[in-house]
């Protein structure tokens, strides 16, 4: 079998499995990459919302730190992707990035600049947009929804929509905006959505009426998702024992860059192609001790375009040695 020059330590469940693969942001003094998908929006006359894609957990991001020009203005926890910078200036520019940190303080590059321009005040005005009429809302796939409704006829003092799932804001368009998708749902699981507006003076509309939608199963959960033609043998060197590892990556329509491997059922290794992923069968040889005779089980599965995990291969047993006449 053909040897992937790339190799990383596997060693027994009992040791406490915590390795990481070929490329991955093992070194917690690398810096992250910049974040990326980043947008901003006014809320209000004195408040802008700012979102971005949050990066792969492989990438060791522990807060993001949002700048409004050169200075710092929030630091966000990892696991959100979105804030609201409140205390602006109306009919004001401001430009917007966003930068991510990782667990020993290493900073990624920023991401590209945002430009906004908040609107005029509009305090004279007392009262709140009208609610938002027409919502509908349907899956777009299993894990993302999209929303729409009607821009009412004299729209103009709105200055954005928000969507809330229950009672959380989870994303914020434009005011001349009519839909919005959402992401970052749950394969075959129920939500509830409204639609609020919002003007300058930061008035907020009543919601319209409640979406009800429900995601369908997968892609995680499908076994399509799953690396197949999985195999596992082994082969010896210089007294070490490897495992030697191929397989078909699954059909995502994209390359698939990265793969969690799993060693008796427990995490082992996160491997990530330095360049672009291999065509057609790829091949990982992997370290995995210096004694004959110990059995092993061996599976992996691949990262999917949308950032989740897709399902397990099969899982295959090997024995250390077992490449002997």
């Amino acid at each position: 079998m053909p040897r992937n020059a790339a190799r990383a330590a596997l060693v027994p469940a009992s040791l406490l499995l915590a390795l990481a693969g070929c490329g991955a942001n093992d070194d917690p003094a690398q810096p992250p990459p910049a974040p990326a998908g980043v947008t901003a929006q006014a809320g209000s006359a004195t408040s802008v919302h700012v979102m971005w894609e949050r990066a792969p957990e492989a990438a060791g991001v522990r807060v993001y730190e949002v700048y409004r020009g050169g200075v710092k203005v929030k630091d966000v926890p990892a696991e959100r992707n979105m804030i609201d910078v409140s205390g602006l200036k109306p009919s004001t520019s401001y430009t917007f990035t966003v930068r991510a940190r990782g667990a020993e303080g290493a900073l990624s590059p920023h991401s590209g600049d945002v430009p906004v321009t908040t609107p005029a005040d509009v305090t004279e005005d007392t009262e709140p947009p009208a609610r938002p009429t027409g919502v509908t809302g349907k899956s777009d796939g299993p894990r993302g929804a999209r929303l729409s409704w009607d821009r009412p006829e004299d729209g103009r003092g709105i200055v954005s929509y928000d969507i809330l799932q229950g009672d959380a804001r989870v994303h914020s368009v434009a005011g001349d905006a009519t839909s919005a998708r959402i992401t970052r749902l749950r394969p075959g699981t129920h939500y509830r959505f409204t639609v609020t507006a919002r003007d300058a003076a930061d008035r907020t509309s009543p919601a319209g009426r409640t979406v009800e939608i429900t995601t369908p199963r997968g892609p995680g959960d499908d076994p399509d998702t799953a690396p197949t033609g999985f195999r596992a043998t082994t082969h010896t060197a210089d007294g070490a024992y490897y495992a030697d590892l191929s397989w078909l990556a699954p059909d995502t329509g994209v390359d698939v860059p990265e793969y969690q491997i799993y060693l008796d059922g427990s995490f082992a290794t996160t491997l990530v192609w330095g360049a672009q992923a291999p065509k057609g069968r790829a091949t990982y040889s992997v370290y995995v001790s210096k004694k004959a005779g110990e059995t092993y089980r061996v599976k992996l599965r691949a990262r999917l375009p949308d950032g989740t995990w897709g399902a397990f291969s099969p899982e295959r047993t090997f024995v250390t040695g077992a490449d002997r006449p």
